[in-house]
C-alpha cells in the first residue's frame, strides 16, 4: 500500500485538542459507555413503535408530537426575505401535512408514487414533503437554483408522478420540455397570484381546498407503510454521466433521530438552524425530519447568505444549535471576526459543521466568533444519516472528523493502486494500526443505508464488497480513535511514489492569514508523476501577486515538505457544489483542458485564475 505523504490535518500547526464544556449534559453521555450498550433494535423504543410493525416518518416527525405536550410548540418558524415569520406548531403542521396528503391522494397518488419539489424554503416544500410521506409517497427533492436539463434529467430518471413548484421554475423550466416527461401527471403551482397559473397545471390553493374538503380527522389515517418501505429519493451526481438515485426508506427516520440527539444535541426546547437548502439530502434529514423527530423549533430562511442577516438570526430567534456547512463557515471569516463580535449569542450552546471536510482554522475560528468550536460530521447521500461526529462534552481535535456514532461499524481497508479498497478474491484487507490510510468502509444495519441507486443494480452491487459499504473516500484512525479524512480516492495526488490527500494541504494553506480558502489537485509532471497545484482565495485586505504566491509555497514547504505545493494560482470564485465541496475535478478538467462532467450541481461558474501566481 503506498504511504501518504502529507501529515494529517490535525496536526498541522500543532493544534492541541480543545475541551469545551457544554451548558447542558450532553445527550450522548460518556461515549464508550453509550457504544458498549447501544443497539438500533433497543434505540426503537426511543420514537412511537407500532405494534404492528409499521413506521412512518412524518408520523414520527410530527403526529407523535402533535398528541402530547408539544401540540403547541412552534415546530417551524419560517422567515421570508423581508425578515417576516410565519409559525406552524405540531399540532398545526399535523393538520395542514394531513390536508397535504389528503390533496395528493385525490390526485390518484398511490403508495410508492414519487413526489417532487422545485421551491424555494417556504411552508409549502415542508408540507409536501411531510404530506407525501404520510400519503405513503416517494419524496424527491430538487434544488431550486437547477437549471432545466438537470431538472428535466431528474424528473425523467425519478419517473416523477407529481410536482410542486413556482409560476417562474415552471415556465422557464419545465413547460418547453414538459411533452418528453410522460410521468409528469400533476404540477401544482405555489404562487400569489394562482389565478394565473399556467395551462397544464393546478393551483396549489385549489388543490389543497380539495383537500380540506375531503379531510376528516376522524377517519384520517397516516399510510401504514412498513420500515423498508422507500420514502426518500435523493439523487447524487458522479464525475461523469447520468445523477444516481439513491433510495432511502421508511426505517431510516431512526438514524436521523438518534444522530440528531447524538451528533447534533437537539432535544426539546431547542431553537435549531440548519442552513442547508431542503434541495439536498442534509436539509431533509437535518432540515426537517431528524429535528421535528426531537421535538425542537426549527427556524427556516428564505433569504440568500448575507454575514450580518445570519448573525442577527443566530441572535434574534435565540438559536441554540447551528448546523452549517463549512463553505459558509469560510464566508463569515472571510467577512471578518469584528462583524462577529457585534452580535451576541447568548442562547448559542452548539455549532456543528456538514457538507465537506472542516479545515482546522475552521474549528478554530468558531471560538473567535461564538466562543464555541465547531463540531465537524461526516456522511454522505448514500449513508443517510451522520456516521462520524464531534459530539459535545467530547474534546475537539481541530482537522479530524470524531469518533463514528454509536452503532456504526467502521474500518479502513488497505488500498490499492488506484486507491481504492484492494479487493482479492472478493476479499478485503482491515487495516488496524493507528494512521494507517485506506478507504473508509462501514458495515452495513445502520437504519438510513441507501437500498438501492435507482434502476441500477450493478452500480449498487460495486458498492459493497466482502460485507462493506465503500465509501470512495479515504481516511485513517489515530491512536485515541479519533478519524481523519484524506480525501476522496480518485481525488488524491499521486507524486513520486506518494499518496498526498488535497484536504491536508489546504488546510496547511489555510493556517496562512491571507488565505481564506484552498482547492488542490494533481497536475501531470513528466518526473514526479504529478505534482501539487493550488489555487487559493484571498482574505479581505489581501491581492493576489506573484510574491504573494512565492510566499504561499514557502510557507507551504516550511508546513508541509516536500509534498507542499509547487504552484499557486488566485482564484476569487472557486467553483463549488450547491451543496458546498469546493469541485476539485473540475478544477483540474479545466487545468487541463478535459470534459468537465456533469455540471448541474455547480453553484457559480468560477472566475478565471489569475495569472499573478508562481511555481517552483
Amino acid at each position: 500500500m503506498a504511504d501518504l505523504a502529507a501529515p494529517r490535518a490535525g496536526h498541522l500547526g500543532g493544534h492541541a485538542p480543545i475541551e469545551h464544556i457544554p451548558s447542558l449534559p450532553p445527550l450522548i453521555g460518556d461515549y464508550e459507555e453509550r457504544c458498549r450498550r447501544f443497539t438500533w433494535e433497543g434505540a426503537r423504543a426511543w420514537l412511537d413503535p407500532d405494534p404492528s410493525g409499521h413506521v412512518n416518518m412524518a408520523h414520527e416527525a410530527v403526529d407523535r408530537h402533535a398528541a402530547g405536550p408539544l401540540a403547541g410548540v412552534v415546530a417551524i418558524r419560517f422567515l421570508d426575505r423581508t425578515g417576516e415569520a410565519t409559525e406552524l406548531t405540531y399540532a398545526e403542521l399535523r393538520t395542514r401535512t394531513n390536508v397535504t396528503a389528503a390533496a395528493l391522494r385525490l390526485l390518484g397518488l398511490e403508495p410508492g408514487d414519487r413526489v417532487c419539489t422545485l421551491l424555494p424554503r417556504s411552508p409549502e416544500l415542508y408540507l409536501t414533503v411531510l404530506g407525501t410521506l404520510k400519503a405513503g409517497g416517494v419524496y424527491c427533492p430538487l434544488f431550486p437554483a437547477f437549471g432545466p436539463e438537470p431538472v428535466r434529467e431528474r424528473l425523467a430518471l425519478g419517473r416523477i408522478r407529481v410536482l410542486v413548484t413556482d409560476t417562474l421554475s415552471y415556465t422557464r423550466k419545465i413547460a418547453p420540455q414538459r411533452a418528453s416527461l410522460p410521468d409528469l401527471e400533476h404540477v401544482l403551482i405555489v404562487d400569489p397570484d394562482e389565478a394565473g397559473a399556467p395551462t397544464g397545471t393546478t393551483p396549489w390553493s385549489a388543490a389543497l381546498a380539495a383537500g380540506w374538503a375531503a379531510y376528516d380527522p376522524e377517519t384520517f389515517t397516516v399510510a401504514p407503510t412498513r420500515p423498508e418501505d422507500p420514502a426518500l429519493l435523493h439523487f447524487t451526481s458522479g464525475t461523469t454521466g447520468k445523477p444516481k438515485g439513491a433510495v432511502h426508506v421508511h426505517a431510516a427516520i431512526l438514524a436521523h433521530h438518534v444522530t440528531s440527539e447524538f451528533a447534533l444535541d437537539l432535544r426539546p426546547g431547542d431553537v435549531y438552524w440548519c442552513t442547508a437548502d431542503p434541495g439536498w439530502v442534509t436539509g431533509t434529514s437535518y432540515g426537517i425530519l431528524g429535528p421535528l423527530s426531537c421535538g425542537v423549533t426549527i427556524v427556516t430562511d428564505a433569504a440568500d447568505f448575507e454575514a450580518r442577516r445570519w448573525y442577527r438570526i443566530l441572535h434574534d430567534e435565540q438559536v441554540t444549535v447551528f448546523y452549517t456547512a463549512p463553505t459558509a463557515l469560510r464566508m463569515l471569516m472571510r467577512a471578518g471576526t469584528a462583524l462577529a463580535r457585534e452580535h451576541t449569542f447568548p442562547t448559542l450552546r452548539h455549532v456543528v459543521s456538514v457538507g465537506e471536510p472542516l479545515n482546522p482554522e475552521a474549528v478554530l475560528w468558531g471560538l473567535e466568533a461564538f466562543g464555541l468550536p465547531v463540531h465537524d460530521t461526516w456522511w454522505q447521500t448514500e449513508t443517510g444519516a451522520i456516521m462520524v461526529s464531534n459530539y459535545a462534552g467530547m474534546p475537539v481535535r481541530p482537522g479530524s472528523m470524531g469518533r463514528p456514532v454509536p452503532g456504526v461499524v467502521a474500518a479502513v481497508l488497505a488500498q490499492g493502486a488506484d486507491g481504492r479498497a484492494a479487493v482479492v478474491d472478493g476479499r478485503v484487507e482491515v487495516l488496524t494500526g493507528p494512521d494507517e490510510v485506506g478507504e473508509l468502509a462501514l458495515r452495513p444495519g445502520w437504519p438510513s443505508m441507501f437500498r438501492a441507486y435507482l434502476d441500477d443494480p450493478d452500480r449498487y452491487a460495486k458498492a459493497f464488497a466482502d460485507g462493506w459499504y465503500l465509501t470512495g473516500d479515504l481516511a485513517s484512525v489515530d491512536a485515541d480513535g479519533y478519524w481523519w479524512f484524506v480525501g476522496r480516492a480518485d481525488d488524491v495526488i499521486k507524486s513520486a511514489g506518494h499518496l498526498i490527500g488535497p484536504f491536508e494541504v489546504e488546510s496547511a494553506l489555510m493556517e496562512h492569514p491571507a488565505v481564506a480558502e484552498a482547492g488542490v489537485i494533481g497536475k501531470p509532471d513528466p518526473l514526479a508523476g504529478e505534482i501539487v497545484k493550488a489555487f487559493v482565495t484571498l482574505r479581505v485586505g489581501y491581492e493576489p501577486s506573484p510574491g504573494l504566491a512565492r510566499e504561499l509555497i514557502a510557507f507551504g514547504r516550511h508546513r508541509l515538505g516536500s509534498v507542499a505545493p509547487r504552484e499557486i494560482a488566485f482564484d476569487q470564485a472557486l467553483p463549488h457544489t450547491r451543496s458546498g465541496k469546493v469541485m476539485r475535478r473540475l478544477l483540474k478538467a479545466r487545468e487541463l483542458g478535459l470534459p468537465e462532467g456533469d455540471l448541474s450541481t455547480v453553484e457559480t461558474a468560477p472566475a478565471a485564475a489569475t495569472d499573478e501566481g508562481a511555481t517552483t
